[in-house]
């Protein structure tokens, strides 16, 4: 219960910034000290910070259950709030180490088209660009463009990764992500997109070994039918009140 109480409350103090890439204060790479420093230059106006990422009941719910149930198995984890447009990352005792922003499918509903895995990303029609929810053992495996990423299911080739450089650009993700609300957070065929920073410094160390779980929120299904433990968490809280 302890171990429980400690995670929840630590959820308020892991949204300090979120970890999303911050602009560079010149374009020489020069800091904002020096550049007022020279004669006739200005320095580079501080940045604005990141609005507070505040989990949801949904998240309350789904760490309590995780952190008392032990259902990580000893190994990192994530909550990703599809809602919210939100991923809050835990390590394997359930310690609260970051919150993102993230960018997901563009299309509602908690399941993957059947045969989705197999199609081109160009075939893809647009009620097929979903984030499926539910318990996923995510590691790194086979390379896309290069680059191994972190598989949440290989089936359905949903993967958590950085924007991609190809993508990016052209559909204002680094924007869409920077926005403060998850109105605009829809544009992925799929899979997860995470700030570079977190994924670099903290997403890659901690499941790069043995991986970690995944949990994604639905937004179309009751909870429950999702994660059906919650139910007996329900339960037993209705006893002991």
């Amino acid at each position: 219960m302890k171990q429980v109480v400690r995670a929840l409350a630590g959820l308020a103090l892991i949204l300090p910034p979120a970890m999303v890439d911050a602009a560079p204060l010149a374009k020489t790479g020069q800091s904002a000290r020096s550049a007022k420093g020279k004669k006739g230059a200005k320095a580079a106006p501080a940045p604005t910070p990141s609005p507070a990422i505040l989990p949801s009941e949904a998240v309350g719910r789904v760490v309590a259950w995780v952190t008392g149930a032990g259902d990580n198995h000893g190994l990192p984890w994530v909550v990703v709030d599809k809602t919210q447009a939100a991923m809050f990352l835990f390590d394997g005792k359930g310690k609260p180490i970051a919150a993102a922003p993230v960018l997901i499918g563009i299309a509602p509903g908690d399941e993957a088209s059947p045969g989705v895995g197999s199609k081109k990303l160009a075939d893809l029609g647009p009620a097929e660009k979903t984030t499926p929810a539910g318990r996923y053992l995510a590691r790194f495996g086979l390379p896309v463009a290069g680059e191994r990423v972190l598989w949440v299911d290989y089936a359905t080739s949903v993967a958590i990764h950085p924007i991609p450089t190809d993508a990016g650009a052209r559909e204002k993700r680094r924007e869409r992500m920077l926005s403060p609300t998850p109105d605009d957070n829809r544009i992925t065929f799929g899979c997860i997109n995470v700030p570079k920073a977190m994924y670099a410094r903290q997403l890659r160390p901690m499941f790069r070994q043995k991986g970690g779980y995944v949990y994604v929120l639905p937004d179309t299904k009751p909870i429950e039918a999702v994660f059906p433990r919650l139910r007996v968490q329900a339960v037993a809280a209705g006893i002991a009140g």
